[in-house]
């Protein structure tokens, strides 16, 4: 999987929603059963369809949804008609008692040709129906406020209906994956019936797993391991050659983009006494013959240096630690003890500061007879004939 900047691989892909394999079990909504999957190897598209999970019980929520809505939608309907008619019953309400206070004071201007008990009747009258038409018009802002408030209740309980039908279609296309970048399927494999096989549809993918990666073939990264004991010696950026088991003859650079802080998890017997630290190179230069999932070798240069010559360690002689290195150099007379300066040092060579020139013959074995004296010959070997030299560091690991 790469990364960021990598421009390789966009990541896994598995499901992030519940459910358990199989779909319609206890939480049937969300089945996690692969029912379309893209081919393994094939070429795809930007935003092109790559796996779909079983959604049967999705849509049918989906559908569910889509006719609460529709019937919020018609209750709200019914109740604006319904506060409407309410509204217009209780302006009439209004207007009728206006009516009766206009009755009660043309009654009222009868009172002199009126007998006392009718006179005292028609003030009765008036100011009973005065003090309804009043109560009338003080209702009028609380019956406004309760048609708004039912209003808004209807508002918002069909805007829940609505984010739960928007969540369920998003919850929906969510188990239509598709690719974000163009490139190449890449298949994992899982664990189905005890044996251990690549992915395929009709397998039921648990939460969080891991089943496809989309690689781009025009910039791939290797995923390999070192040893706990090395990566200290492994910095980002360093240069890396990485080689392929199935092509010897391919060597393509590549630089160390990135070290992780902890070590691989693993449940293997290995894992439990042998820490390896994940590290990923990013591939410089691609070639057509590389394809993901192949094994591969890296050389990653850990140091280098340029010096007059370059020496076998076989070559070079110390009495004690503490004392000065030496090499045996062919002199015309047989063998010349000439001490040295080291430099950088790998598994098999050593740079050669100063002492010794390039071109020149050293011992790689001690000679058995004094300088000047006849006697049999130790193996010899030649310095680089270049008049300066490079010497590379080089930590391999395995991907």
């Amino acid at each position: 999987m790469g990364g960021e900047g990598l421009g390789s691989t966009s990541g896994s892909f598995g499901p992030s929603g519940g459910g358990s394999p199989g779909g319609g079990s206890s939480s049937g909504d969300f089945g996690s059963v692969l029912q379309d999957l893209a081919k393994p190897g094939s070429r795809i598209e930007k935003n092109a369809k790559i796996a779909e999970f079983d959604r049967q019980y999705m849509l049918q929520r989906v559908d569910d949804y889509k006719a609460g809505v529709d019937q919020q939608e018609l209750n709200m309907q019914k109740m604006v008609a319904d506060l409407d008619v309410t509204r217009k019953a209780h302006e009439q309400s209004i207007l009728i008692a206006k009516g009766e206070v206009d009755k009660a004071k043309l009654d009222l201007k009868t009172v002199p040709v009126r007998s006392a008990i009718d006179s005292e009747r028609f003030k009765l009258a008036l100011e009973e129906a005065e003090a309804r038409y009043q109560q009338l018009l003080k209702e009028v802002p609380f019956v406004r406020a309760g048609e708004e408030a039912q209003l808004n209740i209807s508002k918002m309980d069909l805007q829940q209906s609505k984010l739960e039908l928007r969540r369920s279609e998003q919850n929906a296309d969510r188990m239509v994956m598709r690719s974000p970048i163009a490139g190449m399927v890449v298949m994992l494999n899982i664990f189905r019936g005890g044996d251990f096989g690549q992915v395929q549809e009709g397998d039921p993918v648990m939460a969080g797993m891991p089943f496809m990666k989309i690689v781009d073939p025009s910039s791939m990264v290797v995923e390999a391991v070192v040893n706990q004991t090395d990566v200290e010696r492994i910095r980002v950026g360093a240069k890396a050659t990485i080689r392929f088991d199935a092509f010897p003859d391919l060597a393509l650079p590549g630089r160390v983009f990135s070290v992780a802080a902890m070590p691989k998890s693993s449940f293997s017997a290995r894992g439990n006494y042998l820490k390896e630290i994940p590290v990923r190179i990013k591939i410089e230069k691609m070639d057509p013959r590389v394809i993901p999932d192949l094994s591969a070798s890296v050389d990653v240069v850990t140091a280098e240096e340029e010096a007059a010559a370059i020496a076998p360690l076989g070559a070079i002689f110390q009495d004690e630690p503490s004392a000065k290195p030496y090499v045996y150099v062919r002199a015309a007379n047989g063998w010349e003890k000439r001490p040295v300066e080291l430099g950088l040092t790998n598994n098999i060579s050593a740079t050669i500061k100063s002492g010794l020139k390039a071109g020149e013959t050293v011992a790689e074995e001690r000679p058995a007879v004094p300088a000047g004296q006849q006697g049999e010959p130790a193996k010899a070997a030649s310095l680089h004939q270049a008049p300066a030299a490079l010497l590379r560091r080089r930590l391999t690991f395995v991907s």
